[in-house]
This record gives C-alpha cells, structure tokens and sequence, in this order.
C-alpha cells in the first residue's frame, strides 16, 4: 500500500526546522516525511477493522510537525514511524463511507474500565495516550499501529467511526473533524447571549469556529480577524458581523464596547476572544483584548511561546485551551457528541466549500506546501484524494 511515513531521522527534522521556518511547508522536501510502500496494518484486537481513505485534510498540526516546528511536548505520546492525516474520510469493506474521529481514548486502547474522561465522552481528555495494546499516540495520524490517513489503508477501532449519508458527498464529509474541533472551541469559549466574541484567524480553524458560535451560541457580535480576501468574504457568509484585518481589531472591539485604550491594552474588551493561531503575537494580542474576567481560548496549537501573562494576573482573564472533541453541553443543558454537531454544521453551513484543492499522494510535496500558504493563494482546506489511486489499482 502506498503511505506517507514519518519517521524519526533527527537531521533530516533538523533540516525541516530550518527549512520551514524560511519558507513554510518546505519540511516535506528535506525532512523526514516520504512516500513509500508499507505492509498493510494487523488488526491491534477486537473492534477493529480495516478501512480505505478517500480524502485526507491538511491541516496546522501536520505542517507545524512536517516543519520541524511542534513542541516537544508531543514526543511522549507520538510513536514512530506513523502516517500522518486525521482528517479522513474513508470506506470500509461492506462498502459504507464513514468519518473518522481519531482520538485513541481508552475504548480503542482496549482499557477498560476506562478513565474518568473517557468515561464521560471526553475523549480529547483521554489520561491513557501512552498505554493499552497500542503504541504511544493521541490520535489515529500519530501512531504507528494504526496508519493514518495520508494513505491508501489504515486500521480504526469501531468506536472511532462515523456513517456518513448518502447524501453527504466526500469534500463535506472530510470538513466534519475539523468542524467538529471549531465546534468544541465555540462551546468551551462560554458564550453567553449577546456576548461580543473575537476570532484571530481565518483559517480552517477560524472560519468553522465562527460558523460554530453562529450555530450553536448566543453571541451577539462576533468580529473575525481575517488577513485575506478570501477569508474575509467566507467569514462573512459564515455568520461574522464585522471582518477586518489583524491591525484593525483593537480600534474595532474599542468602538463596539465602549472601552478606552492605555498602550496596547484596552479598559474593557470583548467578552470571549478565540484565538485559532497560536502564536505569540496572537496570544499577546488575545490578552490585550479581553476584558476583565474574561476568557481568552486557545483554539489553535501553540508551540514554545514567549507572552507577557501580567494581565492575566492583574485582570483575572481565563486563558483555557480548546483540544479535539467528545461531548458538549448545550445552553439547552442537552448533551451531545461534538462529531454529531458536526455532520449537522456542515450540512447547514455548507462547509464542504472549503475545500479549495485536492492532489494525489505523489504530489504531496506541491500539497503542503499550497496548505502551508493556502490564505495567501486564495485556498482554506486543501486535502489528499486517494479516489484515483484506487481507481488505477483496480
């Protein structure tokens, strides 16, 4: 079967660090990332089963670890060589499509009883990442028994995987993992009615994160930081009452709330600030526009960062992070699995839009590479078709 593997050859990672932080998405030609054939995958134990990918998304987690550029947190409960790609749709072999959520939670791990998270249906928060009948890994993409869907087969256990319907064609169905973080995001923000809410970002993360908070929250306003025009237009259409660019959120959120302004800190500032970049500046920037005893959510993955936390202290912000999915609480008090929000997000928002590019796995070079600057060159979501891989192995 043919896979793009990653495995751990410390100079060649070395070499990705350098060149991605030149010019993003340049890991994967000097880095450890490589096409190649491997053995199919044993069954790891009961549950399960062997399934097909037929679109696979890029998305940050995968560009900041072909990059070199992923905290090392992570080395821990990641085992090598894996295949990268979480978001996947794929078929299994009575002929159905399904999604696959990937945390590998203690029903997959074959622990049992579970723990305290996984026993309430927060797998993101699963305590067993590192044990159970597999290696290492907190998801499918990051294990090496379970392949992953950058690839032509992989294994999943039968808890992780989604029917999609019929009517549901494949560019929607690959959009609902990354709808269904965005989801969790909107949610784990605390959103109240009439709550003016900030995005940084405009990515994937951010355009489904506004999507979200329109669907499922009370939010009053919400104003979406967008760098691109394309961006700016989609998150419009997906529910944001006002889009600017970075620079302009402050002047923006000071007009809206009524705030005054002392260097780069505002009086007041929005009620919940979701920040799906991750960086320094963007944490940084998070903080400044927060009022007092609000929450600042960390929607995108940071790596090593150097912030100033004294308004943390001094304003008694919240500063939570915002991890995969399980099951939320909705205002109503109705609990419900984020991956079932999902499918019903996508279908109403018609987010299957964002799939802007797809390439063969012998063009992953080009791929992530069109990822790593998808909002400079008009894209948002750009994935991996195996539909014509099968078609020519037929």
């Amino acid at each position: 079967m043919k896979a793009l593997e990653f495995d751990r050859k410390i100079l060649r990672f070395a070499a990705a660090h350098v060149a991605g932080s030149v010019l993003p998405g340049r890991g994967a030609t000097v880095g450890p990332l490589r096409l190649t054939d491997v053995d199919p995958f044993p069954l790891p134990g009961p549950g399960w089963m062997q399934i097909r990918p037929r679109l696979a998304g890029i998305c940050g987690s995968d560009l900041a670890t072909i990059d070199g550029l992923a905290s090392r947190y992570f080395e821990p409960i990641v085992s090598f060589p894996f295949v990268p790609g979480h978001e996947v749709v794929a078929d299994t072999d009575d002929g159905s499509r399904v999604v696959l959520e990937p945390v590998l939670g203690c029903v997959a791990r074959g622990i049992s009883p579970p723990c305290p998270a996984c026993g309430r249906g927060d797998l993101g928060n699963c305590e067993r990442l590192a044990f159970g009948h597999l290696e290492p890994g907190l998801q499918s993409g990051f294990c090496a028994d379970t392949g992953g869907g950058w690839s032509t087969f992989m294994v999943a256990h039968e808890s992780q995987l989604h029917r999609v319907p019929d009517h549901m064609d494949d560019d929607d169905a690959v959009m609902v993992e990354p709808v269904a973080c965005g989801v969790h995001a909107a949610l784990r923000a605390g959103v109240a009615d009439g709550d003016v809410v900030v995005v940084l970002g405009a990515g994937t993360l951010g355009l489904v994160s506004v999507a979200a908070l329109r669907h499922y929250t009370g939010a009053g306003t919400v104003v979406a930081a967008a760098k691109h025009p394309v961006q700016r237009a989609l998150a419009a259409e997906l529910g944001a009452d006002t889009v600017c660019e970075p620079d302009e959120v402050p002047r923006l959120v000071r007009r809206i709330t009524g705030s005054m302004a002392y260097g780069d800190q505002l009086t007041g500032g929005a009620d919940a600030v979701l920040d799906c970049v991750g960086t320094e500046t963007s944490i940084q920037q998070s903080l400044a526009l927060v009022k007092p005893r609000g929450r600042v959510t960390l929607v995108g993955m940071p790596a090593v960062v150097k912030v100033s936390l004294t308004t943390l202290w001094h304003r008694e912000t919240e500063l939570a992070g915002a991890y995969a999915y399980g099951t939320e609480v909705l205002s109503s008090g109705e609990r419900r699995r984020t991956f079932d929000l999902a499918f019903e997000l996508v279908r109403a928002a018609r987010l299957g839009q964002l799939v802007s590019a797809t390439y063969p796995l012998a063009d992953y070079k080009a791929a992530i590479e069109h990822a790593a600057s998808a909002g400079r060159r008009g894209a948002v979501k750009v994935a991996f078709d195996m539909r014509q891989e099968k078609e020519r192995n037929r």
